[in-house]
């Protein structure tokens, strides 16, 4: 019963959102449907990582989060890569393009899990070095997708067409989609028969976002293309084009990224360095190239890229300490049948996919009668959310005493979260891309998606917090008051000194300055 009521919701969605799109441009249909097969394949195997390293390898939960904690955030950090190389040469078509095939290889690759190891000691080198490249190849992968595919919605409109924010709203449900189909699906499959079988439909879903993406090229109508198509051309070394060079460099950047996920404190050095250069490389360029609007929309919205790094160091506890919080310490019996763990995932996707298209009418309702809430404000109100979100889960908790948790609050915490995501996550998507100018649109997306990296990276240590004294079910809920509390009162701060942000973006002439 509970997996139809699921299947319901996902029908219901998928016809929602296909009466929103009615008024859009077409490349936006194509792009929803790519981007929604890459998020099933990445959510199906996000739902079953930790999962998959602490039963299968014996990974301690430290250890686990270590590793769950490098590879989401060189997830973040390699979009930078990706949308300066788009930007400057390879143009964000081929980019995706180029990403989605890696992502294929990369999740295909996961499906290679051997024997379940007894001892930690018996862990196969082979199998661990396989497992380190196909995450690998799907971080090189997110890494020319993610910011890219972004970046082609925001071609489709104009910068003041009222559209937009609702557009990014739709396409945000189509990722939604993926991952929801992605954690039940895939998630749940692999947790039942078998952790190979739910990465290898993680991979499918893959190659099902490369085809739909390949058929809808006439449909983007040149949006995404490179900059200079003959510079793309030209021999640069050993025979080779500029754009073949960037794809045999990318290889030895995946063996690169090989040697870095199992290294913790290589990760943050990496991420502390780009985020810095990233950062210092925007400022120097603002201030030394653009006029003075534009160069505050830059700086505005560094601000809000700086302001979700707490967003998601707190978010993302729902592939790690939440994850096993819930595996461990949650009734989790609905209509009579223990649901699997790795489900739960599906919750959040769940209710964007149910409530994206009504926040993305509603923005646009709002609007038309000049009363949509700036940016910087729906970013404090998502902030707000989501830490009522721990501190519903956290009463719960404690009423239950030394009961199992309701399932009822896993049901609740997803909900607040999903309601603050939907409040931030396509508002910024769709900020970045009007902020910015058209020669740093690529680069601005990966410092979005960079500080997203730094959030998983945070998540990882603020999951490791849980662990401490021993860990158990009272310290999760010792840390997750303390970040509810920290985050409720962020999210206050930030709604009050949203005017003076939205003073920095300038909106009033950002239809008419020569940027």
């Amino acid at each position: 019963m509970f997996y139809i009521m699921l299947g319901a919701v996902a029908v219901i969605g998928v016809a929602m959102c296909l009466f929103q799109m009615r008024n859009h441009p077409k490349g936006l249909f194509i792009l929803f449907f790519a981007e929604m097969w890459e998020r099933f394949s990445y959510y199906g195997m996000r739902a079953l990582l930790v999962l998959y390293l602490t039963k299968h390898f014996l990974f301690t939960d430290g250890q686990a989060y270590g590793i769950y904690g490098a590879y989401t955030t060189l997830v973040y950090v390699t979009p930078v890569i990706g949308g300066v190389l788009a930007d400057k040469y390879l143009g964000q078509r081929k980019a995706v393009l180029f990403g989605a095939i890696l992502l294929v290889l990369g999740h295909l690759g996961m499906a290679i899990e051997g024997e379940p190891v007894k001892v930690a000691s018996e862990r196969s080198d082979s199998i661990m070095n396989m497992f380190y490249l196909s995450l690998a190849l799907i971080i090189a992968g997110v890494g020319f997708l993610k910011a890219n595919i972004s970046a082609i919605v925001g071609e489709l409109y104009e910068k003041t067409d009222e559209r937009r924010d609702g557009a990014f709203t739709i396409f945000y449900v189509g990722i939604n989609l993926g991952a929801f189909g992605g954690a039940l699906i895939a998630g749940g499959l692999g947790e039942t028969y078998g952790w190979k079988y739910g990465f290898g439909l993680a991979g499918i879903g893959m190659l099902l976002g490369l085809v739909a993406f390949v058929w809808g090229k006439p449909l983007l109508e040149g949006a995404g293309e490179p900059p200079n198509p003959s510079e793309l051309a030209v021999k640069k070394f050993m025979g080779l084009s500029t754009e073949w060079l960037i794809y045999v460099l990318t290889f030895v950047g995946v063996g690169v990224l090989w040697f870095l996920i199992r290294d913790e404190g290589a990760v943050k050095w990496v991420l502390y360095s780009t985020f810095a250069v990233v950062y210092l490389y925007i400022i120097l360029s603002s201030v030394l190239t653009l006029p003075p609007h534009p160069r505050n929309r830059i700086f505005a919205a560094l601000i809000l890229i700086s302001v979700q790094v707490l967003f998601w160091a707190l978010f993302e506890q729902a592939g790690s300490s939440l994850s096993l919080f819930t595996d461990r310490s949650v009734d989790r019996t609905i209509f009579g049948q223990e649901i699997k763990t790795s489900v739960f995932q599906s919750l959040n996707a769940m209710y964007i996919v149910l409530l994206g298209p009504l926040f993305a009418a509603f923005w646009v309702w709002l609007g038309k009668r000049n009363l949509d809430p700036s940016a910087p404000a729906k970013f404090g109100l998502g902030i707000i959310q989501l830490g009522l979100g721990f501190l519903v889960l956290v009463w719960g908790a404690n009423a239950a005493g030394s009961e199992m948790t309701p399932v009822i609050f896993i049901f609740l915490i997803y909900l607040l979260h999903t309601t603050g995501e939907l409040c931030l996550s396509p508002v910024g998507l769709s900020a970045m891309t009007r902020l910015s100018v058209p020669k740093m649109v690529g680069l601005i997306m990966g410092a979005w998606f960079l500080a997203s990296g730094f959030g998983n990276f945070a998540a990882a240590q603020i999951a490791k917090l849980t662990t401490a004294d021993g860990g158990g079910a009272d310290q999760v809920i010792l840390v997750y008051s303390s970040v509810g509390k920290l985050a409720v009162g962020v999210g206050i701060v930030l709604i009050l000194i949203s005017p003076f942000i939205k003073k920095m973006m300038h909106l009033d002439t950002i239809a008419t300055d020569n940027e």
